[in-house]
């Protein structure tokens, strides 16, 4: 019954231990170290704490929240918890990192430029096209327009072809029928009263 009370007791413990852990590094802040130096990490608050390491200039941290003594307790990277002067931390980025940023930030826009500018050039090489191709449908348009004018006149002068072919029909057709309505009867009309005259 102990084992298991002890065991159990255990248990609880180790699950609030990761609790809190987790709880604590939930709630850290990211903080950046000074730039040109690098920063002894304590165990402690304080120099008389023994030594853990450096940390770089211009490395990132978290911060824990807590301070003491002038000091704050940071997580490194490699997930070491220690204590820094709190004159080295900020949390604001380093030189370095805005300079990284904006270095970033250039060549992205350097990027945007460099599609802006091959977009440009497209551009200009399809309205060279369009103007090259409105410039041949109005060269295919003032040939359709001369050749319209030509068909024109030529149905113009068919017409008036046309209209002289009838006009000398006409005649044609006047003057036969005058020639058998008025010529023909007098001949006959001649050649009856000769005979009667015979007779």
């Amino acid at each position: 019954m102990m084992n298991i009370k002890k065991t159990f007791l255990t248990l609880l413990c180790s699950i609030s231990f990761f609790s809190v852990a987790e709880a604590a590094e939930n709630n850290t802040t990211t903080g950046y170290i000074s730039e040109n130096l690098f920063v002894y990490m304590h165990s402690g608050a304080g120099k008389n704490y023994r030594i853990l390491g450096t940390i770089n200039s211009g490395d990132t941290v978290q911060l824990t929240g807590e301070s003491e003594n002038e000091y704050s307790q940071v997580i490194t990277n490699a997930e070491k918890t220690g204590w820094i002067e709190s004159q080295y931390v900020s949390t604001k980025p380093g030189m370095r990192y805005v300079i990284a940023d904006l270095n970033e930030k250039l060549a992205g826009f350097q990027g945007e430029s460099d599609n802006t500018a091959i977009q440009l050039e497209n551009s200009r090489a399809q309205m060279e096209t369009l103007k090259n191709e409105r410039s041949d449908l109005q060269n295919t348009i003032t040939e359709l327009n001369m050749e319209l004018a030509q068909t024109r006149s030529q149905l113009k002068n068919q017409d008036t072809d046309i209209k002289k072919e009838w006009f000398f029909n006409g005649a044609i057709v006047l003057g036969v029928g005058l020639f058998f309505g008025l010529v023909l009867p007098r001949l006959f009309s001649k050649r009856k009263s000769k005979m009667e005259s015979w007779g």
